[in-house]
């Protein structure tokens, strides 16, 4: 897991490089910030459309082998992109393409590397090792963008392709090295089709199937509602407190940076605590977004910087712990031979919200403003995932137990746990 870790580290360190270099390739070739957020927008596109297909790659192939071959893949994109770089033959077109195979290539990527690492401790380690992935994943980041600058400016813009290529083939040879800590689940065979599951289901190796479980799973069901309304009314702190910094607090760039420097911060924070999480749960991610949405209430009516500085950081780390306990129920809630096709589904409703969610708060700041948009974003989540909760209480039915009397039926322990 140790040596996972540090592959994935050094896999988002170069990931990160590669996107911030390219947002500003694209700037220099076109001298469009429309066409920045096209690139972008193409890359996450085949999510969209490919995640099931991708999940389902997952739950039928090796899981080794197919993260390993992802990545491999991964990094030879990379290092086309380097190549064509350093030759001055990038256009926009040949960058479109490639951002699109990325996406692409991605859909079975993330499943595959996401699995494999909850393969290599015990299941009860699970949620724990879900955190250590958010953990790296925020301080790959950090290292990612902050190395970007410094490679291009000694280096070129080239190089940090090339770094990220050979970032993803550092992952490529190490997965074959890795072996599971003692306690862990081995990773079963793959079934044949219509050959009876562990838990007694008969095997069914098609989308098909990964989306009747989703979809007949009301705890997950509950999860997708709880984070997608998260993500359309909040949760875009990039966006929403961009324009509160510079507009209604008056500060510039330096500011908004202090305050995206506190959310990285409140981030890694969140990610270590999330990793000592055992059995999250989703009434446990619906209060954490409940209660950082009213932090992000509170966040609007800020009358300063110091008091939004002073908001930010329980945000940031609400929202992490809430992502990385949401992130343990979602892989771990499956059966085995599923959870591939359960990520496919997830991968692809997110892509509806990061498509969809920041043109909507856009429009919310259009309406009533940044502090507007933080306040009535942050209600409507926090009343809804309230609402939501209260019904389920409600609704929940008591445990019903039958008194054990002697010479009663046979079993009755068993009656009682039924009824």
């Amino acid at each position: 897991m140790r040596w996972w870790s540090a592959a994935n580290l050094v896999s988002n360190a170069g990931t990160w490089m590669q996107l911030t270099v390219q947002n500003l390739l694209v700037l220099q070739i076109t001298g469009s910030a429309a066409a920045t957020g096209l690139s972008m927008s193409v890359q996450a596109a085949p999510a969209l459309f490919m995640s099931l297909l991708g999940g389902t790659a997952v739950d039928r192939w090796p899981r080794r082998l197919t993260a390993a071959v992802s990545q491999a893949l991964l990094g030879a994109v990379a290092f086309t992109m380097a190549v064509l770089v350093a030759l001055g033959r990038l256009d926009m077109t040949s960058l479109m393409v490639l951002a699109a195979v990325t996406g692409v290539i991605a859909t079975v990527d993330g499943p595959a590397c996401a699995l494999l690492g909850n393969d290599l401790v015990p299941v009860e380690d699970v949620p724990s090792a879900i955190g250590i992935g958010a953990l790296v994943h925020s301080a790959g980041r950090l290292m990612g963008t902050g190395l970007a600058g410094v490679t291009v400016g000694f280096l070129g813009t080239s190089a940090a392709y090339a770094a990220n290529g050979l970032s993803f083939l550092f992952v490529a040879t190490v997965i074959p090295f890795l072996r599971p800590a003692p306690g862990a689940v081995p990773q079963a065979p793959r079934p044949a089709r219509g050959t009876p599951a562990p838990d007694g289901t008969a095997t069914d190796l098609t989308v098909r199937q990964g989306l009747l479980f989703f979809a007949r799973r009301p705890r997950l069901v509950a999860l997708a509602a709880i984070t997608g309304i998260s993500s359309v009314f909040g949760r875009n702190y990039g966006l929403t407190l961009a324009v509160l910094v510079t507009g209604p607090l008056a500060g510039g760039a330096g500011s908004f940076g202090t305050v995206s420097t506190v959310l990285a911060v409140g981030g890694i924070l969140g990610a270590v605590m999330g990793a000592r999480l055992r059995r999250p749960s989703v009434r446990f991610v619906g209060a954490l977004a409940a209660a950082g949405a009213l932090l992000q209430v509170a966040a609007g009516l800020s009358p300063s910087l110091a008091v939004l500085l002073v908001l930010v950081l329980p945000m940031a780390v609400v929202e992490s712990v809430s992502d990385t306990a949401g992130t343990a129920v979602l892989q771990t809630d499956p059966p085995a031979h599923l959870r591939g096709r359960v990520l496919g589904v997830w991968n692809s409703i997110g892509t509806v919200w990061s498509l969809g969610g920041p043109p909507a708060l856009g429009l919310l700041m259009e309406l009533s403003g940044a502090r507007g948009a933080l306040v009535t974003g942050g209600l409507i989540t926090a009343v809804a995932i309230a609402a939501a909760l209260a019904l389920h209480t409600r609704r929940t039915p008591s445990p019903v137990s039958l008194p054990t009397k002697d010479g009663d039926l046979t079993a009755r322990a068993d009656l009682g746990t039924a009824a």
